[in-house]
């Protein structure tokens, strides 16, 4: 799927810290509160709530009322007369939300502006109760939503842990291996923290209040991504693996989150009057997705990515910076031997395995990451690629063109002089 007339405003996302499940955002309703973080993001972008056309809502985890979760964030944020649809496909959330609004910015020639929210709380999921009249004494049956789904797939029959051992066993990809490639990510994460976390500033929508039910009472107050496990190789080596006789450990897999991201796209000349830089041009090129065999669900980023790829008529090393979102170090591994990449050429200033998976908005800060990361690096292709539920993958390529703010620069430098 290739898309022409696209963009994404230089500044125009932001995401929360995401927090460990069970920590200080477990209690905040995640449409609420993504509805709040717009309203503040957006007042420090000086952005108007009626510039959107439309909001779209990605989210996998329900949650009270979230059936009205579209319109209500709308109104809430100051723009009661516009909705859109409310996108649900597991971890792909993201990448789906960003493919249907490229496509509608797309299909009405560019003159759209699209607000992209994706929320999910995974702590305190709800329990759901299905009636069955024709069951033993007209009993029902119950689901857990988020911890019955995390155990298996329907189809494949397998939790998401299986799936990674499969393809750990398939491929000869060892205990170390999956070690090393959580080092290298956890080294990647926390070296932009310890020079200051710079880079993670310019999006991250914090110090973050978190309010008690009333909304009346601050009861916690997050600054940055909560419950990062310090990580060493001594540390790792001593944990066992999840099921016996496995490689996998819960130090080489992530960790399920809360938070909240959110994306403007648009036509480029509404993109640029949005942007916070005029000399950066930032454009959605092509969208990709995938399903692997059955229970292989690590695999599915590699075709998902080559589908991008080949829409948008490039090869792997035409792409700058790449970004994954890898609940398991397998994923990474498995990506790294397929398209010849190494380990740490891919994955800088963090992902998904080191700061946790709050489901839908996860590949959303995945993409803001690529698009900061190429900022900083002048420019070119990006790819955002990822698993999942179902053993599905999902890819984006986005281009930055920073040589408008070179050439902008240059003038503006001449002009002084």
């Amino acid at each position: 799927m290739r898309f022409e007339k696209a963009f994404v405003p230089y500044g125009g996302y932001w995401s929360t810290p995401f927090v460990r499940w069970q920590g200080s955002l477990a209690q905040s309703h995640p449409v609420r509160l993504s509805a709040e973080v717009a309203s503040r993001a957006l007042d420090e972008r000086g952005i108007e709530a009626t510039t959107f056309d439309s909001l779209f809502y990605g989210m996998t985890v329900p949650s009270q009322h979230s059936f009205y979760a579209a319109p209500w964030v709308a109104g809430t944020i100051g723009n009661p007369d516009i909705s859109g649809p409310t996108i649900m496909q597991a971890c792909a959330t993201s990448a789906r939300l960003i493919a249907q609004a490229a496509g509608e910015v797309d299909a009405d020639g560019g003159r759209r502006c699209i607000l992209g929210i994706t929320a999910d709380r995974t702590s305190n999921g709800p329990h759901i109760y299905y009636p069955d009249a024709s069951g033993p004494g007209g009993g029902g049956t119950t689901e857990d939503w988020v911890w019955d789904n995390f155990q298996r797939d329907p189809y494949a029959g397998a939790s998401p842990t299986v799936t990674a051992e499969n393809v750990a066993t398939e491929q000869g990809i060892s205990r170390e291996e999956q070690d090393e490639v959580t080092l290298i990510r956890y080294e990647q994460y926390v070296t932009d923290r310890r020079n200051g976390g710079g880079f993670h500033r310019r999006y991250l929508v914090s110090p973050l209040d978190v309010r008690d039910p009333s909304g009346r009472k601050v009861i916690a107050t997050v600054d940055d991504d909560e419950g990062i496990t310090p990580t060493t190789a001594e540390g790792l080596a001593r944990l066992k693996p999840v099921q016996e006789g496995g490689s996998v450990t819960y130090g080489s897999q992530t960790h399920p989150a809360d938070g909240n991201c959110a994306m403007i796209l648009a036509g480029r000349e509404r993109a640029l009057d949005i942007s916070r830089d005029s000399g950066i041009e930032i454009q959605v090129i092509s969208y990709g997705q995938s399903r692997a065999k059955p229970a292989h669900m690590p695999m599915a980023p590699v075709p998902a990515a080559r589908k991008a790829l080949d829409d948008a008529g490039l090869r792997i090393y035409d792409v700058t910076v790449i970004k994954t979102h890898n609940p398991f170090a397998v994923n990474d591994i498995y990506f790294s031997r397929s398209f010849d990449v190494a380990l740490d050429a891919f994955n800088n200033h963090g992902s998904s395995l080191i700061y946790g998976h709050p489901q839908g908005p996860t590949g959303m800060r995945l993409v803001i990451e690529l698009i900061e990361e190429l900022v900083d690096r002048g420019g070119g292709y990006g790819l955002f690629t990822g698993c999942a539920a179902g053993d599905s993958g999902a890819a984006i390529v986005l281009k930055v063109d920073a040589a408008r703010r070179r050439h902008l620069g240059a003038a503006n430098h001449s002009g002084a002089g």
